[in-house]
């Protein structure tokens, strides 16, 4: 992975990768920009630059917590039991997942699947019971799965295909002054594109996520042969769309994210409409997916952060700009979405039906 080659400037080691062998696919690009940001720094937080839901409040923790333990009553508390997350941050969501689940008998094993060193060793002091992998393959072969993925979809490497007058074309990015552009490359790409989208008008981007599809594909695989429940949770749609959604934050305001790369973390909106087939390619269940604030309304969010207050009347103004902040249709509540994975002898969970 060039992403680790010293401190040389990753914009440096692309322009002589680029002069040497010729233009890179955007998912290159993205992929070894997000390896290199994600290696050298915790990201998140006030300090960092972005603050994703279980920073925002315990509330959202807590939730899922109850979540995965009433579909883990309801399957029949099954001992052996797995909590898996992936790309668990500075391991809030897990600590208050599993705070919540220790007070109805649910203590399950913590594995975290992490790559980022630097956010091991926060993760680390946070749960220090948990283990850790560097992707889906070493997890235990046996025993129920409860995974959860919160932000976690989002960074991994898009591909985008673009109609030109040739054809289908994957994108390329080259070095253009003090930034990197997009063109498109020299081979045709028509066989990657769904057949009833191929008659698009020229201009027309296509995007795809190979590592997104993978581990959907993976996680339901283990629920067919494990047994659990899965939830994941990212900004994205439910239906098919067109369009670049690559972006960049940095400081908590997006910047160009064909600038500086490896200092900004760089997303794309998560495409739920083709990863629940996937998953359910496999023969498990779907239980849905919903926009974020109906979820947690359904799970009692609004009782939640009253209740809180009434404890600590302080913090009463704080939990209810939380609380919008996870529920609001103009915030997170709309544009974030809760999909859900369940073995074929689990139950349906709370917040997906209707």
């Amino acid at each position: 992975m060039i992403a680790e080659e010293g401190g040389e400037p990753l914009a440096a080691i692309f322009r002589r990768l680029i002069a040497n062998t010729g233009p890179i696919s955007l998912m290159h690009y993205m992929g070894e920009s997000n390896a290199r940001y994600y290696t050298s720094r915790d990201p998140l937080g006030g300090a960092g630059d972005f603050i994703t839901a279980p920073e925002i409040s315990q509330m959202f923790g807590e939730l899922i917590g109850l979540w995965l333990t009433d579909m883990w009553i309801q399957a029949g508390r099954e001992q052996g039991v797995h909590y898996v997350e992936l790309g668990p941050g500075r391991g809030t969501l897990a600590k208050d997942a599993l705070r919540v689940a220790k007070r109805y008998g649910l203590e399950p094993t913590v594995h975290f699947v992490e790559a980022s060193t630097a956010l091991k060793d926060i993760q680390l002091e946070t749960m220090p019971g948990a283990q850790w992998h560097h992707d889906l393959s070493s997890l235990p072969p046996y025993g129920p799965m409860l995974v959860v993925a919160n932000e976690f979809l989002d960074a991994l490497p898009v591909r985008q295909l673009v109609k030109t007058p040739d054809g289908w074309r994957e994108r390329m990015v080259v070095p253009e002054g003090d930034r990197f552009v997009c063109i498109a490359g020299s081979q045709p790409m028509d066989a990657a594109v769904p057949e009833a989208r191929r008659q698009a008008a020229d201009g027309t981007i296509i995007e795809t996520c190979p590592g997104a599809a993978a581990t959907v594909y993976e996680v339901a695989g283990r629920l067919i042969e494990q047994g659990g429940a899965a939830l994941f949770i990212d900004y994205g749609h439910d239906s098919l769309r067109d369009g670049s959604t690559l972006q960049a934050v940095r400081q908590h305001l997006k910047v160009d994210p064909f600038v500086g790369p490896g200092e900004a973390d760089l997303t794309a909106h998560v495409d739920f409409a083709t990863l629940a087939p996937i998953a359910q390619s496999r023969g498990v269940r779907w239980l849905g997916t919903v926009p974020q604030g109906r979820w947690l309304r359904e799970l009692g969010i609004e009782a939640r952060a009253q209740a809180l207050g009434e404890v600590a009347p302080e913090h009463k103004a704080a939990l209810e700009s939380a609380r919008d902040r996870l529920i609001g249709e103009g915030q997170m509540g709309l544009l974030f979405k809760v999909m859900g994975l369940a073995a074929p002898n689990w139950p349906g969970g709370v917040g997906f039906h209707g």
